[in-house]
């Protein structure tokens, strides 16, 4: 399997590989606190909070960078891996103190006495895994279906991605939904799902689960670049790259874009959903807000600022704004949507290929200061 356009990438790829799944919790772990070179719990968790967030970036980047399809759901799919992951973990808080029961608290408060049927398959962590992948997957099969089928395309299905992570975030934000005459219990509400004790046995505040999440999220994010590597090289990806260039001109040539579309809109949307399953547990909760049309916008500026259609660029681009909005949330809190808008009319008006694409983009005109430097130094001997 030939996935590294060059040497330098894949030794780039072991050398980030090596970092981040060796390197990073084996300084946690083993450095004492006091020393420099000691990698604290909170940056562990926090840099496992960037890392999902790439991945977040590399499934639009799959589906907007090499197909042309924007997606303004991106955060929802996240979310909705987030929620299912976060259903095994709420249901594994134990008994609670007030209402001494072991049922989720948002449900003792509404007056539950046992746990809904909807409920409890998320009792067992790998059905809740597998869920992860598997709800965003659906969602995004029925609805790519009813799209691409319809040849809505562009703009267009911008707008309704957009439409579709605006109508499930309020659903998200209700408490109960009123359906046939009965009550469902939904999610948590506007508080969401958060207050996590254990997972798969261990607390979710220890320190091995900590470098157990950030080595998965690790793993995760190289497995998804290896994949979306190696599909580029095949026939799947130079037709997926083809439609993005020209749909019309594949489908004239006898393929069948709307099949295309809808399997890189599913595996795109799955690949989010394990983002969001990871995310959860190490930032401790998950509530309505995290698949809101905003967030969706900020994933798109990643891509924007990394660089679109290419692999690193999403990486690059999800950590650098992710930093820059740690930063700026606590020094400027009233300024971050600001400087947001400004990071992507820069890159529109001056940077179209991103960070990856800058080195190029500034050759030429190193080049020529270079030439100027050049002609300068000739013409100061040729008058001496």
């Amino acid at each position: 399997m030939k996935a590294f356009e060059s040497n330098l990438e894949y030794k780039a790829f072991l050398t980030i590989a090596v970092v981040l799944v060796f390197c990073i919790p084996i300084l946690n772990a083993v450095v004492p606190e006091g020393s420099f070179l000691h990698v604290s719990s909170f940056q562990l968790s926090l840099w496992g909070k960037y890392i999902t967030y790439a991945v977040l970036a590399m499934s639009l980047n799959f589906l907007w960078g090499y197909t042309g399809l924007l997606c303004l759901c991106q955060s929802l799919f996240f979310a909705l891996g987030a929620y299912a992951f976060g259903m095994y973990l709420m249901l594994h808080v134990g008994v609670d103190s007030v209402y001494n029961t072991a049922l989720p608290d948002f449900m003792d408060f509404q007056g539950y006495t046992e746990l809904p049927v909807y409920w409890a398959p998320f009792e067992n962590g790998g059905f809740a895994l597998l869920a992860a992948m598997i709800v965003p997957g659906m969602v995004a099969f029925i609805f790519g279906y009813l799209a691409f089928s319809s040849r809505i395309k562009g703009v267009y299905f911008s707008i309704l991605t957009q439409a579709l992570t605006y109508a499930l975030m309020l659903l998200f934000f209700k408490n109960n939904l009123e359906l046939f005459g009965q009550s469902f219990i939904l999610f948590g509400g506007n508080n969401g799902l958060t207050d996590f004790k254990e997972i798969f046995g261990s607390k979710v505040d220890a320190q091995s689960t900590q470098i157990a999440l950030f080595v998965a999220s690790s793993v995760l994010m190289l497995g998804v670049y290896l994949l979306i590597a190696w599909l580029l090289t095949t026939k799947f990806g130079k037709v997926q790259q083809a439609i993005r260039d020209s749909e019309n001109r594949v489908r004239f040539s006898g393929y069948s874009t709307t099949s295309y579309k809808l399997l890189i809109f599913v595996g795109s949307a799955m690949i989010a959903g394990m983002a969001g399953a990871l995310y959860v547990p190490q930032v401790g909760g998950i509530n309505a807000n995290e698949m809101t049309p905003a967030k969706s916008l900020d994933v798109v500026v990643w891509v924007a600022l990394g660089g679109r259609g290419t692999k690193f660029g999403p990486i690059l681009g999800a950590i650098v704004v992710s930093m820059i909005k740690s930063y700026t949330t606590r020094a400027y809190p009233d300024s971050w949507l600001i400087i947001l808008g400004l990071i992507f009319v820069l890159v529109v008006l001056f940077m179209p290929n991103g960070l990856i694409g800058l080195p190029d983009q500034l050759k030429p005109v190193f080049e020529r200061f270079r030439k100027r430097s050049i002609a300068k130094g000739d013409v100061t001997e040729n008058r001496a």
